[in-house]
């Protein structure tokens, strides 16, 4: 799908000259997602890998942990089971179809949530709990934790994290056209790019690579370290415990409740990683300090 960009005409004013021009935008539209065949979540989101974005909305809602747990993902009205049918494929196959809602079909025996205006399943940030029941949600539907990894604990140094804001950025290849787009990445420990993933919204980002992941039967990411662009959100926090992930990375603040979940989970934190210089709020065993160079 050729939508995740569009160009329109704009006015450009500089230094008191004025002038047209057409600008690139990046694209944002609805998707809805059906859980076998029932709406489930509506959300805002830049349009591409948008069964992996349903996938892992998934994966944070507590509804799917392993490939095995999901049957397929469809565009509903005419795509294929793949979901790679394009436009003219898709009206041959059973009319014209805007590529905005998708339908996931749960494997025999995966339970399917409850599907109200009162969901017992956890969502996100704005669904109205209050801080200690967003903690408690999150502890009672995560199917890992952090030290999932039966491997050594994840062990990342600062010089490596300073440098994972510089490369996030030269990822972005959607963010060099339009400037108007959030970014997560997955990296190892040692700083290598696993994969990143742009959006409009950064909890979508998050999404499409945790349902790449789970996809690729890649479930959970107990080896990786999570970089975003922006704030660290409760919604991010939680979206990376709910995955195994052991390290969430960002380039602005953290809120209170993301602190506060890191705690709770044993996920490490940093904040303001910017330069050399960062914030560690939580789980900082796993970053590789110099001891006395430390102070109180």
């Amino acid at each position: 799908m050729g939508r995740v960009t569009e160009r329109r005409r704009v006015i450009r004013i500089r230094d008191g000259a004025v002038s047209t021009r057409p600008d690139t935008l990046v694209a944002e539209e609805p998707m809805e997602i059906r859980v076998g065949g029932k709406p489930l979540a509506i959300t805002m989101r830049t349009p591409g890998d948008d069964f992996a974005l349903a996938a892992g909305f998934l994966v944070s809602e507590g509804v799917l942990a392993s490939a095995d747990e999901l049957a397929n993902i469809v565009y509903c009205a005419g795509a294929t089971s793949a979901g790679t049918a394009g436009p003219d494929e898709a009206e041959s196959e059973g009319g014209s179809n805007s590529y905005n809602v998708v339908d996931v079909r749960l494997a025999d025996g995966v339970p399917v949530p409850d599907i109200s205006l009162e969901r017992n399943v956890y969502t996100t940030s704005s669904c109205g709990l209050c801080g200690k029941a967003s903690l408690d949600a999150v502890r009672t539907t995560a199917r890992w934790t952090p030290d999932t990894s039966p491997d050594a604990p994840v062990r990342i140094t600062p010089e490596t994290l300073s440098a994972l804001p510089d490369r996030l950025r030269a990822a972005q290849r959607v963010f060099e056209r339009t400037g108007g787009l959030h970014a997560a990445a997955l990296f190892t420990a040692d700083g290598e790019l696993l994969d990143i993933r742009e959006d409009v919204g950064r909890h979508n980002a998050v999404d499409k690579i945790v349902g790449r992941a789970l996809q690729q039967g890649r479930l959970p990411l107990s080896s990786a370290v999570l970089m975003v662009s922006g704030r660290a959100s409760f919604e991010l926090a939680q979206k990376a415990v709910m995955a195994g992930i052991p390290v969430l990375a960002a380039v602005s603040a953290p809120s209170s409740l993301a602190v506060d979940l890191a705690v709770e989970t044993g996920l490490t934190l940093v904040g303001f990683l910017r330069g050399s210089s960062m914030n560690v709020y939580a789980g900082e065993h796993r970053i590789a300090l110099d001891a006395a160079a430390t102070t109180g």
